[in-house]
């Protein structure tokens, strides 16, 4: 599923971001079946309905027309749906904080049926 990961990021790269009037933080996870997307922070049904959307456009099972599946009846979809989202996000800093908007949340949605953990790499960059 989509998982809402801002306060999560922001805890770890606080530090970072407090020096910085100007600049770019840059979040690529390093895996090709889960991705990052920036989308609606407040309500969690936004998420389930995106998995609902995403399961009817990408198909598992039997109706799925896929070749590779090395990893099981979710592999090939995992990395369709990682491929629409993509592995990497970037948010202005201003101020020394993230500058999303005030419904925008940093989400990590994991397209395996049994995710496993996810590294993501940061880069801040600015003055």
């Amino acid at each position: 599923g989509c998982h809402l990961v801002t306060s999560d990021i922001v805890r770890e790269i606080n530090p970072l971001l407090k020096g910085i009037h100007a600049g770019l933080c840059h979040i690529f996870i390093q895996h090709t079946s889960a991705s990052l997307t920036i989308n609606e922070n407040a309500d969690p049904d936004v998420r389930a309905d995106m998995e609902t959307f995403l399961s009817a456009v990408v198909p598992e099972g039997s109706k799925a027309p896929w070749v590779h599946s090395d990893e099981g009846p979710d592999d090939m979809p995992a990395h369709v749906k990682s491929s629409m989202f993509g592995a990497s996000v970037s948010i202005p800093i201003t101020r020394g904080r993230l500058a999303l908007g005030t419904w925008q949340g940093i989400w990590l949605c994991e397209h395996r049926n049994a995710g496993g953990r996810r590294n993501l790499v940061v880069t801040v960059q600015g003055e």
